[in-house]
């Protein structure tokens, strides 16, 4: 049996591109045996290792009210309390555990007091989910056995590595396309800051695509926001063309 891995990048929002990419690589009788994502890498790579459709899975980013008032944070460092969002995803694993789940899954976090990349997948499932889309800032860390984690794309934006010692082929789905820009783009410190984290994440993402098969990295994605909740269907309906068209490329018609 052939072992095909998906690895799904972090990016926000934009990670609804990866159900779109997930839709076109059925639609071409692919099918992953093994996942690995980080941040929304995660939530949609755990949702779609747990047997849940595409469609379901968008449906999914699309009524979970992500900035709420009954989500904010109190006395956690961070605007919203990420483990306010358990109840929703035990709707979908009321096991709760990595070895229920139909697909293998690896899901990368950020353990924030130590500074290391911690890989996730065995035991407790929803939590390392939680954890693995902690955008740093906005969502409370995530405790887990005493350890505190935070988005795991801080330290590993493409986790292809959990993949390559059980996978024949790897696919990968990346969703932070580094976007041309001129220097009159470069305003302010804080957008010499931002561009400079994007080409580190950037760089060290890129290195990793000739280790793929295949890669769907769609530059139109540049143009949403982190938290563009608005663009759902436009997001999903890039990743999904984009997709396709690299199938036709690499003669998977």
């Amino acid at each position: 049996m052939t072992n095909t891995g998906l690895v799904l990048s972090g990016g926000g929002i934009r990670g609804v591109a990866h159900i779109g990419v997930i839709k076109a690589l059925e639609e071409h009788d692919i099918y992953p045996t093994h996942i690995s994502g980080t941040s929304a890498g995660a939530i949609v790579g755990a949702l779609y290792a747990g047997g849940i459709n595409w469609a379901d899975i968008l449906e999914f980013f699309k009524v979970i009210p992500i900035f709420h008032a009954n989500r904010f944070a109190l006395k956690k460092p961070g605007f919203l309390d990420t483990e306010k969002f358990y109840d929703e995803f035990k709707k979908f694993f009321p096991d709760d555990t990595f070895e229920s789940l139909p697909k293998a899954l690896f899901i990368t976090a950020t353990d924030i007091i130590k500074g290391e990349l911690k890989i996730f997948d065995e035991g407790e499932l929803i939590k390392p989910i939680l954890a693995s889309a902690t955008f740093p800032g906005v969502f409370s860390p995530i405790n887990i056995d005493g350890s505190f984690y935070v988005d795991g794309g801080v330290l590993n934006n493409f986790p292809i590595e959990p993949l390559k010692p059980s996978c024949d082929k790897i696919i990968g789905s990346y969703v932070n396309a580094l976007k041309a820009i001129k220097i009159k783009d470069l305003k302010h410190s804080y957008n010499v800051l931002d561009r400079a984290y994007k080409i580190k994440s950037a760089s060290e993402s890129i290195a990793k695509f000739s280790e793929c098969e295949l890669v769907i990295s769609p530059e139109e994605l540049c143009d949403y926001g982190t938290f563009d909740m608005r663009s759902i269907d436009a997001i999903f309906e890039i990743g999904y063309n984009s997709a396709v068209n690299t199938l036709k490329e690499q003669g998977y018609l």
